[in-house]
């Protein structure tokens, strides 16, 4: 087959997209196999792979290998993988510094601290309340490991984030979190006062959650605008990476 450049794997994405939004394919569909689809948008089958790829990347849908008819791509869309594989990215390059990462943190979670606050009677908060009281329980274990306090924290905090009822703020807000994860685990893995910072970000947790579930928006936006940039704090400079300067960046807000 003779392949027009235009059209190759970026077609199959446009399509995808388009068949999408028609809602001829939906969540959970398996897509037709490689040579169907190389046969049905006019390219080749390493075009179709390369696309698969792509879309298996931005967490549009999940491929596997193998035969049967449960092996190829399934639409599962997942924003949150996407967004934060390419932070990730950005950040390793230094075009996107941690300072930024973290006051775009700061500004999310405040806002949805303060529009979760006539949410949480909902029965819908219910299990989300539930699990975060749970997070901090687990958090509060004697003989916790450092990674596993990191990993818990980290989803303590999309949990406290989803009770806005944004998803598209709950996606972004997952990315960011997946995407400083392992500048976060660094930091924690090299703190010699990490005893005392757990204790400190434990009690910040407790009390954050009490003002959310007491529906005081105000007072669960500052604290946790405090916590956050606390903790920032305590990472030492050259731990941040990031253009010259940008480290100190959430703390002088």
């Amino acid at each position: 087959m003779t392949e027009n450049p235009r059209r190759s794997y970026d077609l199959l994405l446009e399509n995808i997209e388009a068949d999408l939004r028609s809602g001829a394919i939906r969540l959970g569909d398996q897509l037709p196999g490689e040579r169907t689809l190389a046969e049905t948008y006019g390219i080749s089958r390493a075009s179709v792979r390369e696309g698969i790829r792509i879309l298996d990347a931005m967490g549009v849908l999940r491929s596997s290998s193998g035969s049967g008819p449960k092996s190829g791509a399934i639409i599962i869309s997942e924003p949150s993988a996407g967004l934060s594989s390419a932070l990730r990215l950005h950040m390793a390059s230094h075009r996107l510094p941690v300072a930024d990462i973290v006051q775009t943190r700061v500004l999310l979670e405040t806002w949805a601290a303060q529009s979760a606050a006539d949410r949480t009677t909902h029965d819908t908060a219910e299990a989300s309340l539930a699990e975060a009281a749970g997070l901090l329980e687990a958090m509060d274990a004697p003989d916790i490991g450092r990674e596993n306090f990191h990993l818990l924290d980290a989803q303590f905090h999309v949990v406290l984030t989803s009770l806005a009822g944004n998803a598209v703020i709950e996606a972004m807000m997952a990315s960011l979190r997946s995407a400083i994860s392992g500048y976060v685990a660094d930091a924690v893995a090299l703190m010699e006062n990490w005893p005392e910072v757990m204790g400190v970000l434990q009690a910040q947790h407790h009390e954050i959650y009490d003002a959310v579930l007491a529906q005081r928006g105000a007072d669960a936006a500052r604290l946790l605008r405090e916590h956050i940039e606390w903790f920032y704090a305590q990472v030492p400079a050259e731990q941040k990476p990031g253009p010259a300067g940008a480290g100190a960046r959430p703390a002088e807000q």
